[in-house]
């Protein structure tokens, strides 16, 4: 009250020296009363700060894990998080699946509310529920891959494919209609559709509500005066603009910085009870975001593995060479210390049972359950000790382009719906820089996160070029194939670039000609190797002739 007293009768004070009228009282205690208010609303505004900062810190502390000092060994359990739109759908059904048998599937991986980790066979773990659902793991048997994108590419697919599967539901005549069937398709076979899967649970039937909103504005005349544009991502007649995404409260609390908080496990579909409370806060105060950005690089660091989605090729390469080798091991030494029955052999040779529960995974219509189909082709037995990497890199290519031609067609009649708008690598050159700068600020997290995991995806690619020259000692075990697999690894991790590419800045990143002696060094070692080898097995075939 004292506070408020000395407030007073400085603004009184104030009217007085300045010789206010007889209206001088009533306008000081207005102005008082703002300037009361301010203060106050101050001291409320540092105290909410004092408080958002401990349930962070607090929150922090928590989450601050022991480092691994067996990271780099593959435990019994692979938990892929999966962060929405960088291209893991593809590692799942063309790469994971290849390895992990049906029965070896974690029970509804992409639905937090049904996930079952206790089935005994529960090997692996696709999800895009955070990691925070390493609560209801056994984190000393359990290892982490994921796989990260450039930010603001990640933000732009996030937004065509909510608006390619909304414009799915266009083709009812209201949305209702689309409402109702949802209902329908959902429960069918048990399975898990799209609209069941966060993030898509909350952007799809919020893009699917605007588009017919759009659609019924459109056949009233609505847009009548509304100029034609050539902009994909600003056709408001026809799909809420980028610009409007980009600034809805519904992308603010999913979409930006969502990989910070995926990894975290801070999303709004965490199974944390405190991560509303910490996400609130984080996202109030700026700067209380290094605490939630530091506990997200120590795990990238801590993961088994973590991958770069414009990296694709190199990506899965090394994959195949960091987890798909250890897969492999394990279930060799599984096989050949366990009595297996027929049964069990015949679950164990099928990569790819056509369940209705695989079919149903991740997709919410029957055009998508051929996605699923796609992914048993170049299929691999991984029981009988003859898979190997090149192998499976060569059933991995051949699955891959499968199921991107699947995808294509699909993505091509969803967008016909919403014709003219037509989302592409040329149309979002043609989007303004402010709209890109924009997005950067909104996901500054995400982009120092993205450093961080393309600075421990090149230290990944040192180790594992290290280890190449100890694998090639044991020559005489490997195929053909892994060999080229070995060189393409090589090549990717240590291109030797022309004049050209030289000049570009991009290309300096990864090698320049002192990489020469490098590479020359490897391929006189390989050479001499496989030399030795097949001189060894000449002798020992002449003296067997003896």
């Amino acid at each position: 009250m004292a506070y408020v007293i000395n407030v007073r009768a400085g603004v009184y004070g104030f009217y007085s020296k300045f010789g206010a009228t007889g209206n001088a009282p009533g306008i000081g205690l207005s102005l008082t009363t703002t300037v009361v208010t301010t203060a106050i609303g101050d001291i409320s505004t540092e105290e909410d700060f004092v408080r958002c900062q401990n349930t962070v810190r607090k929150w922090a502390a928590s989450s601050n894990d022991e480092v691994k000092d067996d990271k780099h060994t593959l435990q019994d359990l692979l938990f892929f998080l999966h962060v929405p739109r960088t291209g893991g759908r593809t590692y799942f059904h063309c790469f994971l699946r290849k390895l992990y048998a049906s029965a070896h599937e974690c029970p509804r991986s992409y639905d937090k509310l049904r996930f079952d980790p206790s089935k005994p066979d529960c090997r692996l773990m696709v999800t895009h529920d955070d990691y925070s659902m390493m609560s209801k793991l056994p984190k000393e048997r359990t290892s982490v891959v994921t796989i990260l994108r450039n930010p603001i590419d990640r933000v732009f697919s996030t937004y065509e494919f909510s608006v390619e599967v909304a414009a799915r539901f266009l083709v009812h005549p209201n949305l209702t209609s689309a409402t109702q069937l949802t209902g329908r398709i959902c429960p069918k076979n048990n399975g898990v559709s799209t609209l069941d899967i966060w993030p898509w649970k909350y952007l799809v039937p919020w893009m699917r509500e605007d588009l017919f909103r759009r659609r019924d504005a459109r056949k009233q005349r609505f847009y009548k005066d509304v100029k034609e544009s050539y902009d994909s991502y600003n056709m408001e007649e026809t799909v809420m603009p980028l610009h409007d995404f980009i600034n809805h409260p519904v992308a603010h609390d999913i979409i930006h910085n969502g990989a910070t908080f995926q990894v975290a496990g801070l999303t709004n579909n965490s199974c944390l009870s405190e991560s509303h409370e910490v996400r609130h806060c984080v996202r109030k105060y700026q700067t209380l975001g290094t605490y939630v950005l530091d506990i997200a690089k120590k795990r990238l660091s801590d993961m088994l593995y973590v991958g770069l989605t414009e990296d694709h090729k190199e990506s899965a390469t090394m994959l195949a060479n960091v987890v798909g080798t250890q897969i492999l091991s394990q279930f060799e030494a599984l096989n050949s210390n366990t009595d297996k029955t027929a049964n069990s052999k015949t679950e164990l040779s099928s990569s790819f049972p056509d369940s209705d529960h695989d079919a149903n995974h991740l997709q919410n219509s029957t055009d998508d359950q051929k996605e699923s189909e796609t992914s048993s082709l170049g299929a691999v037995d991984t029981t009988n000790g003859t898979m190997t990497v090149g192998k499976l890199m060569d059933a991995y290519e051949v699955c891959i382009s499968s199921l991107r031609k699947a995808q294509g067609r699909r993505r091509i009649a969803s967008l016909k719906r919403i014709s003219p708008a037509n989302f592409s690598k040329d149309a979002r050159r043609q989007v303004p820089d402010v709209i890109l700068q924009e997005i950067n600020l909104l996901n500054r997290l995400d982009v120092e996160l993205y450093k961080h995991a393309k600075e421990i995806f090149s230290q990944e690619r040192k180790h594992l070029a290290e280890k190449l020259v100890e694998a090639v000692s044991s020559l005489t075990t490997k195929t053909h194939s892994d060999i080229c697999t070995y060189f393409t690894f090589l090549h990717l991790t240590y291109p030797v670039p022309g004049p050209v590419e030289q000049k570009n800045a991009l290309g300096s990143l990864y090698g320049t000609s002192t990489w020469r002696p490098f590479l020359l060094a490897i391929a006189v070692l390989l050479l001499l190797l496989l030399t030795y080898f097949i001189v060894k097995a000449r002798k020992q075939t002449s003296k067997l002739k003896v």
